[in-house]
Formats: C-alpha cells, structure tokens, sequence
C-alpha cells in the first residue's frame, strides 16, 4: 500500500512524562489539539525527538496509542517502529497498524549494522511485512544510526522487495540525494524532510511536507515558510526561515545536549511535557531561564518555561 503525499508540517512530538519519569499519557489529547491548531498535519511518534530508543516496548505501544486515539480526523500519525532486535520492531509495526496508524517508519538498526544496501533492504522488508497494509517510510537519519546509505538507490532498490514502500524520512544534509529521490520511479515516493533549518531549500527541490522538532512550539513561521513558498514569495520564505534557523541555534545553545532544550521550551505553549530520560540531562533552572529569555526575544510569548 503507497500513501499520499504528505503536503505540510508532521511535528516530531516529545514524549510526556511525569516528575518521576512516567508515561503521562494524559498530556496527549491536549498537545494533539495544539498542535492541529498550529496548523500541523500530523505528529511521527517515539522517534529521535520522542525518545522512542529510551522507551520500552510497552511504553511505545502505550504512546501510539495515545497519539492514534487523540489525533482529529485526517491528522496523521506516523509511528517510528525501528530499534535493535527484529522481533520488537515487527511486533511494533503490527501493534501500528492494528492500533490504526497512518504510517510506519524504521531506521537502520545501529549496534549490528546492516551489511551493505542489501542488508539495510533486508531488515526494513522483514520489518514492513508485519505491518503489511500500512504505508512504509525508511527512516534516514546518518547523525545518530552511522549508517550512511544512498536513500535515492534504497528506495529504487527496496521498491520491488517492500510492497508498501511509500518513502522515507529524510533527515540529513545531502541536498544531491534528497533531489535525487524526488525523481525516483518518476516521483513515486513521499519524502519528509526532517532538517528544520533547511525546510527552504527543501521546498525549492520539491519536497511537500517535513518533520520537524520545532514544529511542536514554534511551527507559525514553518507555516509561513511554507505558505509563501506556495505563493511564489521566496524572498518572504528564505526571511522566514533565517529568524527560524537562529531561533532552531539559540535555543540548541542553552544546553549541552539540544533535545532537553527543545523539550522545555514546550512549557511556552502550555504544553508540559516533565523532564527528559537518562543519559539525556534535564536543563538546570538557569538553563530554562535562558531558553525562556530566547523564546521571549523571539516574539514566542506564552506561559514560561518550567
């Protein structure tokens, strides 16, 4: 099964979690809701931004659920499954589809890496045929897997063995290879572009929708990004995106590590998301003061930072 293009912003959600580092499933009715008003079309679930790797099994089930369940009609939920043992990602592309998830996606498998191209098709075909009526996304992200493939050649090459191959999340910097996948089995393909400081560049090769971190408390000037790209207005667009991408550095600053950062920066929104998972760091009250400071610089008025 191919799916639609995806025309919009998918947010990378963060996953709630209570003072005690809990699920807190409670928060996600209201966080969908804020985001659909954001004017996001979908949220890609337990991935890098949601910690998923630090998630057990039942706990990602637990979230998919809880996104699935809450999202409005036509939001779409897309639903990381990849991790280190086969069994658990089949079992989490099955629970996917049988919990009604619009897609699943899969990185590369990063201890034991697969062997080649063929490998990385191997792994990704046995994972999908667990979930066989769902639309399937190759989940790209070299950053944090190593594994560094072609996503242009995975897709011709995965495209007669994965029978509901309908793309890939494309988070990387290689422009070359991101074009060359637009122009894959003549456009086939729904590629999500999941470098929020690039989204121009990505629009001006063709892309039509991105996922995105930021999206969560500060999707207004993707949305924007966006709309004037629709609109021919590229020099509105590439403004846009200059404030958004030294907004995207400043905040990444505040911490060490920039995903705890980004996840107190959804007290602004009044959306509390609670603390991040180990080895991750919570940022110290200092921390949040200045991420509050520079969300305040940048006209994102709200209720402050926790």
């Amino acid at each position: 099964m191919i799916g639609t293009q995806t025309v919009g912003l998918v947010a990378a959600p963060f996953t709630p979690f209570t003072a005690d580092g809990d699920l807190a499933l409670d928060v996600i009715p209201a966080y969908a809701a804020h985001l659909a008003r954001s004017g996001v079309v979908g949220a890609f679930v337990c991935g890098t931004t949601g910690e998923g790797m630090s998630l057990s099994r039942e706990e990602r089930q637990r979230v998919a659920e809880a996104w699935i369940r809450s999202s409005p009609p036509g939001f779409r939920v897309f639903v990381h499954v990849g991790g280190l043992a086969l069994t658990d990602c089949r079992a989490l592309a099955a629970h996917a589809e049988a919990a009604g998830a619009y897609g699943i996606a899969c990185l590369a498998p990063f201890f034991f890496r697969p062997v080649g191209l063929e490998g990385l098709v191997d792994w990704c075909a046995a994972v999908a045929d667990a979930a066989p009526k769902t639309p399937f996304y190759f989940y790209h992200i070299p950053s944090m897997t190593g594994v560094a493939v072609s996503v242009a050649e995975f897709l011709t090459r995965a495209g007669s063995r994965v029978p509901s191959l309908a793309g890939a999340k494309f988070t990387h910097d290689d422009l070359d290879d991101l074009a060359a996948c637009l122009r894959v089995a003549g456009g086939r393909y729904d590629l999500l572009f999941g470098r929020d400081e690039r989204l121009v560049e990505a629009l001006a090769l063709g892309v039509r929708g991105a996922v995105g971190s930021t999206y969560n408390f500060a999707a207004a000037p993707f949305v924007g990004i966006a709309a004037a790209r629709t609109g021919g207005d590229w020099s509105e667009a590439e403004r846009l995106q200059a404030g958004a991408k030294r907004l995207i550095e400043e905040i990444a600053a505040c911490c060490p590590q920039p995903l705890p950062a980004f996840k107190a920066a959804m007290a602004r929104v009044g959306i509390d998301c609670g603390p991040v998972r180990p080895p991750l760091r919570q940022p110290s009250a200092e921390q949040r003061a200045r991420i509050e400071a520079v969300l305040a610089a940048h006209g994102h008025h709200g209720r402050g930072v926790s």
